[in-house]
């Protein structure tokens, strides 16, 4: 008899010391930043190899609901659905293996919470005792309940650094593309006693799809225009740094402006594939003529200020990537009287709305140009500004804004 206990006790020593070690092992590896692969390849071992379970199959949340281990299984795929057959399930509970149904090959489901938010379902089956009651398995359940306890929680982890890794990845991709397209935006405008032109640009996000340019032709003649791109972020980024490079090239290689636009559109066609399109506002203005020649392509029509008169330049067509073929195009020219102003801008101005949702719109931008029609295009670009800034109040800004205003002396 005291033989017999020796060796009982002995037994529950070494099981014991078997869960302590596969603890152990489990907090080194963790510790050890050992991949989610060894995690589960120990966790396998110490369930199937030391404490004999026949199948297993273990649901792990991570966003959705995965099966991150299975093993013994008769079938490839499971009919459980976690969401509909495990969620109510709190605590460790004997499910009904009948021949059919999700459970069929299964005895025991193991949940695993960390507070009131599901971690994990293990599901256990082939119990080595016919009755349930009466397995081994069953004293070791609460240790298989806090190994896979001790799993899910260094995978949940592992997501949560990879996650803040990635997030960090973009952070700083974005930061990298922001000051890229930034560089491509012009920094040396004319300032002189021909004429001032001034420039604001603010994304939305870290970057953005507006665009303004200045190019000097020659010596008499310089292209200016500000763009569009529909959508927000990254792509439409993408789509406006591939279509300034365009426009810088065929600007010198075009024999009007309606030649350019026509080649422009064409590009924006096959690089969008009709999933975007571009507006633009571009003119060509001759110092010695004082003649403005322009096309505006769906864009927010500039406004020419000339004395106590404000004009809109809306001559031009659709905008580009819009229609198939662009058949016609009308082309504006004007003649610029000294002292006059053009404020050219993107949406984003007029389409920001106050905490009312009503927008400032062309009302709004028309009411403050009048208060700031004999200042310089920096004063008026950051006048503008302000009474819109004081207009939305607390409401966010809706998106990106980009101004380019002309003084002609």
């Amino acid at each position: 008899m005291a033989v017999k206990s020796i060796k009982r006790a002995e037994g529950k020593i070494r099981v014991k010391d078997q869960k302590l070690n596969a603890l152990l092992e489990i907090t080194n590896a963790i510790n050890s930043n050992l991949s989610k692969e060894k995690l589960f390849a120990i966790y396998e071992f110490v369930l199937r190899e030391q404490l004999n379970i026949g199948k297993l199959c273990l649901y792990l949340n991570e966003g959705d609901w995965n099966c991150a281990l299975k093993f013994g299984l008769d079938r490839e795929e499971l009919d459980v659905d976690v969401e509909r057959d495990l969620l109510t399930i709190t605590e460790i509970t004997e499910v009904n293996s009948h021949t059919y149904g999700p459970f069929r090959e299964f005895d025991v489901v193991v949940p695993v919470y960390h507070k009131t938010k599901p971690l994990a379902y293990l599901l256990i089956g082939d119990l080595i005792e016919e009755a349930l009651q009466i397995s081994p398995i069953i004293k070791h359940l609460p240790f298989i309940q806090t190994l896979t306890n001790v799993i899910a929680v260094a995978v949940e982890n592992k997501n949560l650094v990879e996650e803040s890794l990635r997030q960090e990845g973009m952070k700083k991709e974005l930061e990298l593309a922001s000051e890229m397209q930034s560089m491509l935006l012009p920094t040396e405008l004319p300032d002189n006693n021909q004429m001032d032109i001034a420039v604001f640009y603010q994304s939305h996000q870290q970057v953005g799809g507006d665009y303004y340019d200045f190019i000097e032709l020659d010596e008499n003649e310089f292209c200016f225009c500000i763009a569009d791109v529909s959508g927000k972020g990254v792509s439409a980024a993408i789509l406006m740094s591939n279509f300034q490079a365009n426009l810088r090239v065929l600007v010198h290689h075009t024999e009007s402006l309606s030649e350019l636009i026509q080649v422009l559109d064409k590009k924006v066609m096959d690089n969008a594939k009709g999933e975007k399109f571009i507006t633009i506002f571009v003119a060509k203005y001759n110092i010695k003529t004082r003649m403005l020649n322009y096309v505006n392509a769906g864009h927010n029509p500039p406004v020419l200020i000339t004395g106590e008169n404000m004009s809109l330049l809306k001559s031009g067509c659709p905008g580009l990537g819009m229609v198939d073929d662009l058949l016609f195009i009308k082309e504006g020219r004007i003649s610029i009287p000294e002292g006059s102003s053009l404020f050219c801008y993107t949406d984003g101005l007029v389409e920001t709305e106050n905490e009312q949702n009503v927008e400032f719109g062309t009302e709004g931008l028309e009411e403050s140009l009048r208060n700031n029609i004999n200042e310089k295009p920096s004063v008026m670009n950051k006048n503008v500004l302000n009474d819109l800034k004081r207009y939305k109040g607390k409401a966010n800004y809706a998106d990106d804004i980009a101004l380019l205003s002309l003084k002609f002396f």
